[in-house]
């Protein structure tokens, strides 16, 4: 039989597709996240998860499986290795985020995605019966607000991807009704608290509020830099301005409007 799941984020549009499934609206029993490591998910994203996501899908019939990156080779074959593990590993040269280039400020090339989220969910995937002749159907979160982020890239040929918030014509607002009509609360958004993708705001409130991931993300910039010195290349930031964290953004001034935020970065920010 064909396995059909849904590659769930725990963001807000993905969560939508997990509700629809309990709901029975949409055709997909089981739910997969690809936790990178409780050291690097932003802790709002695991608390919603187990807090929240978790009990209602499995309370609604939905067959939940948290997923973890265990390598095949190397010094952490056999064991679960997290994003930060990977990034701090001593003597480590990878940079698989898409950190910031000194020069420019563009985003570098990424692995974080592919290696700790598609690859996680593909093997599961695999060990689970899907094959060439018989491919999982995978559900991706992307609303009808997101088409350009629509393409057909699977990991493997044990896997096909569809999306059925483009199908049924629901945009992010949408999702938000259907989770909070389920009465869940929406989710916070969803990404490493060290993603190099955070705008210049999210920086500063996280600076704000939560001053210890603030912290822990310098800490990152800071190794993978002493690094490059070492091997003679180029800084790298975690934001586009060229500069330390703690000197390119300042604590962001207390807020008068609360609410979502979305993100829009593929597999796993979802």
């Amino acid at each position: 039989m064909t396995l059909r799941t849904i590659s769930w984020g725990v963001g807000v549009q993905s969560t939508a597709l997990v509700v629809l499934a309990g709901r029975g609206e949409i055709d997909f029993p089981v739910a997969l996240w690809s936790n990178v490591g409780d050291d690097s998910e932003h802790p709002a994203t695991i608390a919603y998860f187990h807090q929240h996501g978790r009990p209602w899908a499995e309370a609604h019939g939905v067959e939940v499986h948290e997923l973890h990156r265990i390598p095949r080779r190397g010094r952490s074959k056999g064991q679960v290795e997290t994003l930060w593990q990977h990034l701090m590993r001593d003597g480590s040269r990878s940079l698989p985020i898409p950190v910031r280039m000194g020069d420019t400020g563009a985003p570098g090339k990424r692995s974080c995605t592919a290696d700790f989220k598609i690859r996680v969910i593909s093997r599961w995937l695999e060990e689970h019966g899907a094959t060439t002749d018989d491919p999982a159907t995978v559900a991706i979160g992307i609303s009808t607000d997101e088409i350009e982020r629509l393409n057909n890239r699977r990991e493997s040929r044990a896997e096909q991807v569809t999306y059925p918030l483009i199908d049924l014509g629901l945009s992010r607002q949408d999702c938000v009704n259907i989770i909070t009509a389920a009465g869940l609360p929406v989710p916070p958004k969803s990404a490493c608290y060290f993603c190099p993708f955070h705008r210049a705001q999210t920086w500063a409130e996280m600076r704000r509020d939560e001053p210890e991931l603030f912290d822990r993300a310098q800490i990152l910039e800071d190794v993978l830099n002493r690094r490059r010195d070492e091997l003679g290349k180029d800084s790298v930031y975690l934001t586009r301005f060229g500069k330390r964290l703690t000197d390119a953004i300042a604590e962001a001034q207390p807020s008068l409007f609360d609410g979502p935020e979305g993100c829009d970065e593929g597999w796993c920010w979802t």
